[in-house]
C-alpha cells in the first residue's frame, strides 16, 4: 500500500514541530532586587571613597555592571511609575509626587507584568508599589510583604521584585541625641565631602551614616540572592540589582542632577540564556539606559512582544546588539511637584553633557520642604547659608537658578561649573536645548498646563488630552522659551502674551517675568491689572510674585485673598509654594496666611496641611 504524499508531509512536520517542542528553551527566570534611595557616588564599586559592595559586586562577576543608567525622575512614585509603565511620567500625567488623582494607564497599555503573567509568569512584588498609575487587578499574583516567587507552580517562570528600605530617606531624620549613640563603622575622613556641600562634623557623620546604611542593604540583597543559589536557580534566573533613584544627602533626592539620576545596575547573566545578551560576563556596558527601557527590556527577556504606546526600548535581548547599546548615549529627566513644594525642570544629558532646563528658575533648590528639612544636614546647610558662611557653589542650592545651566558631568560629576555661558560651549548648548525643546513638545509634556488644571480637566484620558492640545502645549513652550531670548529682544512677545485670552498663554508670560524680574513700565502696567482682575487666582498670584520678586508692591494681600478664593488642593498648593518663596527669599515678606479662611476640603489635604504648618509656625 502506498502512503499518499501528502500524508508523508504531514507525519514529518507533526514529528519535528514536537521534537522543537521537546527542546525548546523554558523562558528565564527574572528578579529585580531594587534599593531606596541609591545613586552610584556613594558606592565602592563606582565611587572612591564609597561603601563597600561584595554581593552587589558578586553579581557583576559573571555579569554586567552599566556605567550609565539613569532614573528619569529624582524621586520615588515618579520613578517608579516610569518602571512600571515604559512611559515618561510628563506624557501620561505620572510625574507628581505625591499624587493628587491618579492617572489611568494610557491607552490600552497595562503595566508591563501584566504582559508576563499572560506568558507564563508567576508575578510577584515585596512589596512596594507607589505608583501614580491606576493599577488594576491584572498586574500581580502576589504584592505584599509575604510576595515570594517560591508559591508559583512547579516549574512555572517568574518575575519577582524585591525591595529594600534600608537605605530610604527616612532612615537619615536622626537627631542629635541618636548621634551620640551611634559610632558610624564607615571612617568620617574616609572620603570626600562633595563640593557642594560644607565639609562639617554633621556632614561627614551624615555621609559615614548613609554608607553604613547601603553596607547593611548589601547584605540584604546578598541574602536574596542566596535565596534563589539554594534553590539552584542561578543559571536560569536574571537577577537585577538597581536604585530606584538618587541618594539622600542634601541636594540629591528630588533635583535633577546626577546624584539624583544616576543609579547603580548590577545585571546578573545566568550560563543558561547567554545568547540573550551580546555582551561579555564581566563587562561594563557604557551605553545610557533609563528607566523607561527597564520594562521593554523584561519583556524582551522573556520573549514577550513590547507594546507600542511604551516610550522606553530594550536594552537585552537576544535582538540588542553591544554595538547598538554602546551607541546610546541619551537620557532625559524630569522634577515637578515634590509633595507640597513645586517646580518644574527638566534634563536633557547626551554623551558627557548635560543640560538642565529651570523653567521657573525663582523658585530656587533649597525651597521648603518640610520632609527633607527633617535631615540635620539639610537644617545646617541652610543656617550656614543664612549667616553667609558658604562659599559660592555651596550657596547656590538656595539662590535662583539660570533658566538653562550646561555641564560637563564626566569632568565635573557635581555639576559645578556653569558652561551655559561659555561661547566654546555655544553648538553644545544649543544641540541639548533643541533635543530637550523637541522631547516636551513631541510627547507633549502635560506639565505646560498647571496641576489643578490636569487633576480637573486632562487625568481621565492624559495621552489623548495632550494629543487634542499638541498645539497649545507647543506655544506655551514657545512662551516658556522667551527666558532665553534676553528681556529687550522678548519684551513685546511677552506683552502680547499677557494680553492672550488663553489663561495658559497669560500664565507662562508671568512665570517669564518672574525669570527676569526687570522692572519695566509697560510691563509692570499690564500685570498690575492681572494681579487684581485676572480670573484665575494662580495668575494672580503670578502676577503678584513678579511685584514681589522685583520689590514694585508687597505681594501679600494679592496672594492671600487668591489662596482663600481657590477651589482646588493643587492650586493651593502652587499658591502656597509662592507664599513660600515670598517669605524665605531675599526680601522676607511677611504674609500671614489665617488656615480658617482656606475651605476645609482643602485646608485638610495633606500637602496642604504640610505648608501651612510652616507659614502658622512662622507667623503665629
Amino acid at each position: 500500500m502506498r502512503i499518499p504524499l501528502i500524508l508523508i508531509t504531514w507525519l514529518f512536520l507533526s514529528f519535528t514541530a514536537c521534537k522543537d517542542q521537546g527542546t525548546e528553551q523554558p523562558k528565564p527566570n527574572i528578579v529585580w532586587i531594587t534599593s531606596e534611595d541609591n545613586s552610584i557616588h556613594y558606592m565602592n564599586l563606582y565611587a572612591e571613597g564609597g561603601a563597600p559592595t561584595p554581593h552587589i559586586a558578586s553579581l557583576a562577576e559573571n555579569g554586567l555592571l552599566f556605567t550609565h543608567a539613569f532614573s528619569n525622575a529624582p524621586v520615588c512614585s515618579a520613578a517608579r511609575s516610569a518602571l512600571i509603565s515604559g512611559c515618561y511620567g510628563p506624557r501620561i500625567g505620572s510625574n507628581y509626587h505625591r499624587k493628587i488623582r491618579i492617572a489611568p494607564m494610557p491607552g490600552n497599555l497595562e503595566m508591563f507584568p501584566a504582559y508576563l503573567r499572560r506568558a507564563g509568569y508567576y508575578t510577584t512584588n515585596n512589596a512596594k508599589e507607589d505608583y501614580n498609575l491606576i493599577k488594576g487587578d491584572s498586574v500581580w499574583d502576589e504584592s505584599s510583604n509575604q510576595a515570594s516567587w517560591k508559591n508559583r507552580n512547579n516549574e512555572q517562570p517568574f518575575f519577582h521584585v524585591y525591595n529594600i528600605h534600608t537605605t530610604h530617606e527616612s532612615r537619615l531624620h536622626f537627631s542629635q541625641e541618636e548621634m551620640q549613640h551611634y559610632q558610624t563603622m564607615t571612617d568620617t575622613a574616609s572620603f570626600e565631602v562633595m563640593p557642594v556641600h560644607p565639609d562639617t562634623d554633621l556632614f561627614r557623620y551624615t555621609g559615614a551614616y548613609y554608607r553604613d546604611k547601603i553596607m547593611q542593604m548589601d547584605s540584604i540583597v546578598g541574602k536574596v540572592v542566596n535565596e534563589i543559589r539554594e534553590a539552584g536557580l542561578m543559571d536560569n534566573t536574571f537577577i537585577f540589582y538597581f536604585g530606584d533613584h538618587g541618594g539622600v544627602l542634601p541636594g540629591s533626592k528630588g533635583y535633577l542632577y546626577e546624584t539624583g539620576l544616576h543609579v547603580p545596575l548590577v545585571i546578573h547573566v545566568p550560563d543558561r540564556y547567554k545568547e540573550l545578551v551580546d555582551l561579555k560576563a564581566g563587562s561594563q556596558p557604557g551605553g545610557f539606559v533609563s528607566f523607561v527601557d527597564f520594562a521593554p527590556s523584561v519583556l524582551s527577556l522573556a520573549g514577550v512582544e513590547i507594546p507600542e504606546e511604551m516610550d522606553g526600548k530594550p536594552f537585552l535581548g537576544k535582538d540588542i546588539s553591544s554595538e547598538e547599546l554602546d551607541d546610546r548615549e541619551v537620557t532625559f529627566g524630569y522634577a515637578d511637584r515634590f509633595d507640597e513644594k513645586y517646580d518644574m525642570v527638566r534634563s536633557c544629558r547626551i554623551g558627557p553633557y548635560k543640560y538642565i532646563r529651570s523653567y521657573q528658575p525663582f523658585n530656587f533648590d533649597g525651597l521648603m520642604n518640610n520632609y527633607r528639612y527633617l535631615q540635620l544636614a539639610y537644617r545646617q546647610w541652610n543656617e550656614l547659608f543664612r549667616k553667609g558662611e558658604l562659599d559660592p557653589v555651596q550657596s547656590r542650592f538656595f539662590k535662583t537658578r539660570p533658566a538653562e545651566m550646561l555641564f560637563n558631568v564626566e569632568e565635573d560629576p557635581y555639576e559645578t561649573t556653569d558652561l551655559s555661558g561659555d561661547p566654546g560651549h555655544a553648538i553644545v548648548l544649543e544641540e541639548l536645548r533643541d533635543s530637550l525643546r523637541n522631547w516636551v513638545t513631541g510627547m507633549p509634556d502635560l506639565s505646560f498646563y498647571p496641576e489643578h488644571y490636569l487633576v480637573n480637566r486632562a487625568l481621565d484620558n492624559p495621552v489623548a488630552f495632550g494629543r487634542d492640545h499638541l498645539e497649545d502645549i507647543s506655544r506655551y513652550v514657545e512662551i516658556a522659551d522667551l527666558q532665553l531670548a534676553g528681556f529687550h529682544s522678548a519684551k513685546e512677545k511677552i506683552l502680547l502674551a499677557l494680553d492672550a485670552k488663553d489663561p495658559w498663554a497669560r500664565y507662562w508670560a508671568l512665570v517669564v517675568c518672574c525669570s527676569y524680574a526687570e522692572v519695566d513700565s509697560d510691563l509692570v502696567a499690564r500685570v498690575k491689572e492681572i494681579a487684581s482682575a485676572d480670573p484665575e487666582p494662580v495668575n494672580r498670584t503670578r502676577a503678584a510674585e513678579y511685584m514681589g520678586i522685583t520689590g514694585i508692591a508687597h505681594p501679600g494681600t494679592t496672594m492671600s485673598r487668591a489662596l482663600y478664593a481657590t477651589t482646588s488642593p493643587a492650586e493651593a498648593l502652587l499658591i502656597l509654594n509662592a507664599i513660600v518663596l515670598m517669605h524665605d527669599g531675599p526680601r522676607n515678606y511677611e504674609i500671614p496666611v489665617d488656615p480658617h479662611l482656606i475651605p476645609e476640603t482643602i485646608r485638610d489635604h495633606g500637602e496642604v496641611r504640610r505648608r501651612l504648618k510652616y507659614l502658622t509656625a512662622q507667623h503665629y
